[in-house]
């Protein structure tokens, strides 16, 4: 059952490429937006440290300025995995090894990446809430080849709640606004 528990220590939050061209070009980009905005919020009330991965920033925009977090790395790559070796490097020296993936797309960037990590013996929760493809088969293809792998697929109110443990301390109170 430890593999499905998310805890604030040893929890990280991975956003891939949820840049302006890519978000434009997704029927359900701006739900990814408003999702990972969430899980933001969450992971900086909770100091869970986030990473970014930028696709080609030059030809597909940058982060989108609503999600962009002062401080946080954020990675260039070209390769559709976004486990570079810049970013294996970061996640080893946080320590942590569960790690949230948000992202586009979730057939090319978040899968390859998705695979990575768990080849490299993370634990890895994808928000299918948080993902999105241009197509919903590509989005449902996506998902079903990563649960298959040993991702676990879940939401981000799952990965809320479980993070914050229990309601009615103060943060909760809080943070429950945002989900609302």
């Amino acid at each position: 059952m430890e593999r499905f528990v998310l805890t604030q220590e040893d929890s990280l939050l991975l956003v891939i490429d949820i840049q302006e061209r890519l978000v434009a070009a997704m029927g359900y980009g701006h739900q990814v937006v408003d999702r990972t905005g969430i899980l933001l919020a969450t992971a900086k009330a909770l100091d869970i440290p986030v990473l970014f991965t930028e696709q080609y920033p030059k030809g597909l925009g940058r982060t989108v300025p609503e999600l962009t977090v002062e401080g946080a790395p954020v990675f260039e790559k070209i390769t559709f995995s976004g486990l570079t070796p810049e970013v294996a490097q970061a996640l080893e020296q946080t320590n942590r090894k569960k790690v949230i993936v948000t992202g586009i797309e979730t057939h090319v960037c978040v899968y390859q990446t998705v695979r990575d990590l768990l080849k490299e013996g993370y634990q890895v929760f994808v928000a299918e809430d948080g993902v999105c493809s241009r197509s919903k088969a590509n989005w449902r293809n996506g998902l079903s080849l990563m649960a298959a792998m040993g991702a676990v697929i879940t939401n981000t109110e799952t990965v809320f709640f479980d993070l914050m443990k229990q309601a009615g301390t103060p943060l909760f109170k809080e943070l429950s606004k945002l989900i609302k």
